[in-house]
Order: C-alpha cells, then structure tokens, then sequence
C-alpha cells in the first residue's frame, strides 16, 4: 500500500474512533469557555505528542517476531470493536456526564496561553493509552511510521477542530451512538484483514 492510501487509511479509522471519545467533549467544553484558537492548538500539541509515542511504541513492537505481533493487532481491533459496540447505548448519556465533569476541571477565567496550555493537559490526560492511541500502535503493524503519524495527528486534529469550532452543532445533529457502531465496523473490518494476513501468511 502506498503512503497516501495508508494515510488515508489511518486517518478514517483514527476519526471514527475519536468521534465519539472523551477528547471531544473535553475539547467541546473548552471551547465554550476560552477562545476555540487557544483550546485547539493546545489540543493540538496533546494530540502530536501522544502520537508520536503511539507511533515509536509501534516502532517497537514491530521488531518483535511477525505472527504474534499480528496476533495482538487483530486482538487490539477485536477490542476496540466490542468496547465501541458496548458503549454505543449509553454513548449519549455518558457524554453528558464528561460535560459536567470537563466544565468542573474549567475552572475560570484565562488568556489565550493559559487556555491553550490547560487544554493541553487536560486533553494529554483525557488521550493517555486512550482506544485511538491503542489502535495507533497496532496501525504501525500495518503500514509504515511516518504514513500513520501524519494520518493519526491529520485525525485528530480534524476531530478536535470540529470540537473547538462546531462541536455543539454536530451532537444536535448526530447521535454519539451512531458514531460507536461506525467505528466499531471499522475496527472489525481491520480485525478481518489482520487475522486473514496471519493465515495466509
């Protein structure tokens, strides 16, 4: 696969999956309290960092002997789908409860680089061995690093400027729920293609 179509590639999967996260919301509820510039290149430089350790973890782990690396990629999508399908029902109501939760961490006012700087922390924290950095680390398992990092990054920055910019248009017009089942498809279709890999292999 070239490195256009792995960015592509990641980059779907990467979206689907962080959609419906709890990174959203964070950076949904921040964006109501500080300027939506400040809280999305804060999330931004969250977002890159937590990549980048995904990408080198996958970097890793890709040294390792192929069969059983492959073994847990497809183990990884298998998980991601049940967790998304699992919390698809009650996607809507735990959205709502992260909103109360990430309005308390707020807290008050703040100029653009303390709002940038605290969306960092809190969207670091919130991303930490997050299911899209999982996924990540077994997409390098896949495609080559550099294809991954910029398709992964290209996601959520995407996704976290949705949240900064229209994030509350978008839940009125899309149910959390939806977005579970989507990325959950996604997850099981790279599960397939994973497994079927091994036995051809």
């Amino acid at each position: 696969m070239n490195e256009l179509a792995a960015v592509a590639a990641t980059f779907g999967t990467i979206t689907v999956v962080e959609l419906p996260d709890k990174t959203f919301v964070a950076t949904l509820v921040l964006s109501t309290r500080y300027r939506p510039l400040a809280v999305w290149l804060g999330a931004g430089v969250a977002f890159g960092i937590q990549t980048l350790i995904a990408v080198v973890a996958g970097r890793v782990v890709a040294e390792l002997p192929t069969t059983p690396v492959q073994v847990a990629a497809a183990t990884m999508f298998l998980l991601g789908a049940v967790l998304l399908l699992r919390s698809a029902r009650s996607a809507d109501e735990a959205e709502q409860e992260q909103e109360a939760e990430y309005e308390e961490r707020a807290g008050g006012r703040r100029g653009f680089l303390g709002a940038a700087w605290l969306s960092l922390i809190v969207i670091l924290a919130a991303e930490w061995g997050d299911l899209s950095q999982l996924l990540t680390v077994s997409l390098v398992q896949r495609f080559d690093a550099a294809p991954v990092f910029v398709g992964a990054w290209a996601a959520l920055l995407t996704v976290s400027g949705f949240a900064a910019l229209g994030g509350g248009v978008l839940l009125r017009h899309l149910r959390l729920g939806t977005v579970h089942f989507a990325g959950a498809a996604v997850c099981l279709v790279l599960a397939a293609l994973t497994v079927y890999e091994i036995l051809a292999g």
